[in-house]
């Protein structure tokens, strides 16, 4: 089985997504014969390439209810082992993040792909790390297991581009709007960080129903901005 996972760096409800799903993943009998691959996708593609404090862009784009969001998030991270510190987190473009993200995947696997996205969603959350800066992405790279000089000359370079963007554009034409989008077997589609019972009953339900027709993928249980377990452009 395999399951896309259309998702941002920079996006709270991914993490979360991501936490529940692999506790999911990890009570489902089929795990060993599921690949699950990261895709790109940006709340706010025309970011600035420079840092700037979170709480002051998200208070800009949501006025008071900005502060609410965050505690709400932060509290469920608490229950799931997630660590969000919006004090610290900085608002940046995540493309570069994504290019990299492309290079984990396609020339170390979908595993390390992982785990670079795990150490992305930790650096850029609960450490403050500016994911818009080559050096610091070039360090998760290694930590993750890239090479650290094909990491940095790919940055350095437009390798990738062409790719990430086609693949933004692939999300838009399969109606995606709201991210976490989990994609299973290219056919059935489940948004929002859902809980991992929900996770679990979703792959047992694609595990035995993997022989049907083919069909577009179908979206549920959505949410609006960031508030009901999704984040919306």
């Amino acid at each position: 089985m395999k399951v896309e996972i259309y998702s941002d760096i920079a996006c709270p409800w991914c993490y979360l997504g991501k936490r529940r799903f692999e506790q999911a993943l990890d009570r489902f009998a089929g795990k060993a014969d599921v690949e699950v691959v990261f895709r790109p996708y940006q709340l706010v593609p025309d970011a600035p390439a420079s840092a700037s404090p979170h709480r002051a862009w998200l208070a800009e784009r949501y006025g008071p209810q900005s502060v609410a969001m965050d505690d709400r998030v932060t509290r469920l991270g608490e229950a799931e082992g997630v660590v969000f510190d919006f004090d610290t987190a900085l608002h940046v473009n995540t493309f570069l993040g994504h290019r990299l993200l492309h290079l984990a995947e396609t020339e170390y696997g979908s595993a390390v792909q992982s785990t670079l996205k795990e150490l992305l969603l930790k650096a850029h959350f609960a450490d403050g790390v500016d994911v818009g800066d080559r050096d610091r992405l070039v360090e998760l790279a290694v930590t993750a297991g890239l090479d650290r000089d094909r990491a940095a000359a790919y940055l350095a370079g437009d390798e990738g581009t062409a790719e990430v963007r086609a693949q933004l554009a692939e999300a838009r034409e399969l109606g995606i709007s709201a991210v976490p989008t989990f994609v299973f077997e290219g056919r059935w589609a489940v948004q929002g960080g859902q809980e991992a019972d929900a996770f679990l009953q979703v792959l047992e339900q694609v595990a035995a129903e993997t022989s049907g027709p083919s069909a577009a993928p179908s979206a549920t249980a959505g949410g609006a901005d960031c508030a009901d377990g999704a984040c919306a452009v």
